[in-house]
C-alpha cells in the first residue's frame, strides 16, 4: 500500500493526503510539484525515475489506512539552501 509521506523530501512542504501537488516516483519518493518540476526536471534525485501525481486516498479510507506521520526530508545537494541547518535527516 502507498505510504503517503507527509512532506516534500526537498523543501519540507507539508503534503497532506489530499494534496494535489504531491509527486511520487516508482519507489514512493515524495516531493512537491514545484521541487519535482523546477529543481529536478521531473527526474527523482534518489532513483532517477520519473515523477507522477500521487493518488489521493479517499477520505473514508484514511481512518483505516492513515497517512504516514514520519517526515522524510533528505540532504539533496540542490535542497540544502532550503533546509538551512536541518540536522535530523534520515
Amino acid at each position: 500500500m502507498l505510504v503517503l509521506k507527509p512532506d516534500c523530501e526537498c523543501c519540507d512542504k507539508d503534503l497532506p493526503p489530499s494534496a494535489p501537488d504531491a509527486r511520487i516516483c516508482t519507489f514512493e519518493c515524495t516531493f512537491c510539484a514545484k521541487c519535482a518540476e523546477e529543481r529536478f526536471g521531473n527526474q527523482c534525485p534518489n532513483c532517477g525515475g520519473s515523477f507522477v501525481p500521487r493518488p489521493i486516498r479517499p477520505a473514508a479510507k484514511l481512518h483505516e489506512y492513515p497517512a504516514s506521520t514520519k517526515r522524510f526530508t533528505k540532504r539533496h545537494a540542490t535542497c540544502l539552501e532550503l533546509q538551512g541547518n536541518f540536522e535530523e535527516v534520515k
